[in-house]
């Protein structure tokens, strides 16, 4: 077998606070804090100079855990990508939701917008695609059955 589990999906973000206050109103606990610099970080990234403030969140499961990374150098000058929900390489993490319309409630305070709208498959779900921090596409399933 090549893959043991996975890990974790990454995203960075402009506001790392805000990012935590989303993630952690959805639900995902802050597991911790962090800055990372040093050689091993540029030659990893394949950056020169990196310093990036990162903090690690897990779900309520403790099988998943989202690290958000807020770069304090090398400055970038390219805008996150708000690309539609088709392009590929556009980020996107789901998560299944006890009360879908509840969660929605609570997260737009926190920036998020519907992509499109909620919508039902069949008798199994409900389903909606936000976008959170930094134009990140969030999945939010609510199981009926």
């Amino acid at each position: 077998m090549t893959i043991r589990r996975m890990d974790h999906t990454g995203f960075v973000v402009g506001d790392l606070p805000a990012a935590i206050a989303f993630f952690v109103e959805l639900g995902l606990e802050l597991e911790g804090e962090t800055t990372v610099e040093g050689d091993w970080a540029d030659r990893l990234i394949g950056l020169d100079g990196v310093k990036s403030d990162i903090a690690f969140l897990r779900t309520p499961d403790g099988h998943g855990r989202v690290e958000l990374s807020a770069f304090q150098s090398p400055v970038t000058t390219v805008a996150a990508p708000r690309a539609p929900v088709n392009v590929p390489g556009i980020p996107r993490i789901t998560f299944v939701v006890d009360a879908l319309d509840d969660v929605l409630a609570r997260l737009r305070p926190h920036g998020a917008e519907l992509v499109g709208e909620v919508a039902r498959y069949e008798d199994y779900c409900r389903y909606a695609y936000v976008r959170g921090p930094e134009g990140v596409i969030v999945g939010l399933v609510e199981e009926l059955s």
